[in-house]
């Protein structure tokens, strides 16, 4: 267990880093959400080809460069976590890239963080610590039942796409927040195949890999999920889309992990008590962190406010 938390920390400040990076690339952009296209057109093809435009302007960003690679090595550390624990364990341990992401924001803007930030990253922290400590809470094993896996990636997929529809032309911070929520199911269901996938390398060899479904579905779970990311990092500020993911993710996996894992759950009055207080303590946090002082100023230098005048249309964004 302590391997397992370890990497998965280290694969959270990976993400953190990488989220901070390329949030503050994508925001430089002339991206806007996506609005209903030609008639006849699915709109959640409007959504992903013009996700599909922002991502071919980001490859020629340095700064977006660097952040995808600390993204590819924060896997990695993943991978690492999800050999030696379980996705239940692993998953709810990402959500402190939040604590990473946000100084690191702020940073490059040249800010700090403020009292209730600090606050709310507190409770983040104390809601692991409940995670972690108690025992028979975070679950130690899971042997995967791979038909159940298989559906339960199908049941991801179908969210997704309707998610994707619903955020179509909605306002910015609604579409942000949505496009994250689909993208955080997508890495829940990356957490899954990972582990299956690591299983496979490490038990049936690469070409039994090869041809088996768990990478295929990495991939394609993986790359929609960092698709999707983009869309929702230029689409709003920086902490509502990560804490958007990061509630969603562990939340997700945890539930996939019931379902298609035969994983040890608490079943004590001690054990479901703390791992509520843990998930209310956590979810206060990064909501915390997302509407905190610090974001709202972010969002109030977007839409040009000023002192004594009404927010107005967000202002172009120039490409470099």
């Amino acid at each position: 267990m302590v391997w397992a938390v370890g990497f998965a920390l280290l694969g959270a400040l990976l993400f953190g880093t990488s989220a901070a990076l390329q949030q503050h690339a994508a925001r430089q952009t002339d991206y806007a959400p996506a609005h209903p296209g030609e008639p006849g057109t699915p709109q959640h093809v409007v959504v992903v080809v013009s996700l599909v435009r922002l991502i071919r302007r980001l490859f020629r960003r340095p700064l977006w460069l660097i952040g995808w690679c600390a993204n590819l090595l924060g896997f990695g550390a993943q991978a690492a976590a999800l050999h030696f624990g379980s996705v239940a364990l692993v998953q709810p341990l990402l959500v402190t890239q939040l604590l990473f992401a946000l100084p690191l924001s702020l940073s490059l803007r040249h800010r700090r963080p403020d009292w209730r930030d600090l606050v709310s990253a507190s409770l983040i922290c104390g809601g692991l610590a409940v995670f972690l400590s108690v025992r028979g809470v975070a679950p130690r094993a899971d042997v995967a039942n791979r038909g159940w896996a298989i559906l339960a990636g199908l049941v991801t997929a179908v969210a997704v796409v309707v998610i994707i529809g619903l955020a179509t032309g909605r306002r910015p911070e609604i579409h942000s927040t949505m496009i994250a929520i689909a993208a955080g199911l997508c890495f829940a269901y990356s957490a899954v195949a990972l582990s299956l996938t690591v299983e496979d390398l490490l038990h049936r060899g690469i070409a039994a890999t090869a041809v088996d479904w768990p990478g295929y579905a990495l991939a394609v779970s993986t790359l929609t999920g960092l698709l999707l990311e983009q869309g929702a990092f230029a689409a709003g500020s920086l902490p509502p889309a990560v804490a958007a993911m990061n509630i969603t993710n562990p939340i997700a996996s945890y539930l996939i992990g019931i379902f298609a894992f035969n994983v040890t759950l608490p079943d004590s009055a001690t054990q479901l008590t703390a791992l509520a207080i843990a998930a209310v303590l956590i979810s206060a946090g990064a909501i915390g962190l997302a509407h905190s002082p610090s974001v709202r100023a972010d969002r109030d230098e977007e839409y040009g406010v000023q002192a004594g005048r009404p927010p107005g249309p967000p202002r172009p964004q120039t490409s470099h």
